[in-house]
């Protein structure tokens, strides 16, 4: 748990309304993908990514993954957590093993992340099926607390903060992706597990000390499902908050 205290930029963030802060308040989705400066078919995808975080109604996180890094290329993003979290999806979905750029929609299905029209495609074609975000989930500041209120629904759910930095551009000089110079957006710099929702309207009160922004941008927080071995599951609902 973070224990430092947050910033007042970070606390007016959540205050303000969507429009004076950087939020995604009702997200038709999340994807995350998982990525690596250290893989040539990488880049499309992560213009992808770009492409849907613009669009600002799909909540979008990248996940470096560290096992292309022998390739001649350490990515400065990567973290072992990541490539935890993508082999964790693996296993609930029964998938033998994981590769880049693949996306992950809603916790539900994996593709190539490649192509932003495609991904919008299956967000709309899980929407109409019916798995969507389908339970509300919103934030608010109240003095030194960050309120997290989640509606009701079916089944059970852990609730993460997943935290992130907005933007940076990487110039590559070594490796698979040599000479090129490469933008990621919203790139994943730690995940934690704050409460649990099961079923019924809840509100989780935190410290805002556990937002603190020191190296983020901002954070996600995401209502989801797990599997019984603990492996990440559907997304049942979520909301992005940054501070810029």
């Amino acid at each position: 748990m973070k224990q430092t205290i947050i910033s007042a930029a970070f606390l007016a963030a959540l205050a303000f309304s969507p429009a004076e802060a950087g939020r995604i308040e009702h997200p038709l989705g999340v994807l995350e993908l998982f990525t690596s400066q250290g893989c040539s078919s990488c880049p499309p995808a992560d213009q992808a990514a770009a492409e849907i975080a613009d669009q600002g109604d799909i909540i979008v996180l990248s996940y470096h993954v560290d096992y292309w890094n022998y390739l001649g290329w350490t990515d400065t993003m990567s973290s072992r957590e990541n490539t935890e979290r993508q082999y964790a999806y693996g296993e609930a979905m029964g998938r033998s093993g994981v590769y880049t750029p693949q996306a992950i929609l809603n916790g539900r299905e994996q593709m190539i992340g490649t192509s932003s029209a495609d991904l919008n495609e299956n967000f709309d074609t899980l929407a109409g099926k019916g798995e969507g975000l389908n339970v509300p989930l919103s934030t608010r500041m109240q003095g030194d607390e960050v309120l997290i209120d989640i509606g009701s629904g079916a089944g059970k759910a852990d609730v993460l903060v997943v935290y992130f930095k907005g933007e940076e551009k990487v110039a590559i000089k070594e490796g698979e992706n040599k000479g090129k110079t490469i933008a990621y957006r919203n790139i994943v710099t730690d995940v934690q597990t704050v409460g649990m929702w099961h079923g019924e309207p809840t509100r989780i009160t935190l410290p805002a000390r556990v937002l603190d922004p020191r190296d983020s941008d901002g954070c996600a927080i995401l209502l989801q499902t797990t599997d019984k071995a603990g492996n990440p599951g559907p997304i049942l609902g979520a909301t992005l908050i940054t501070t810029h």
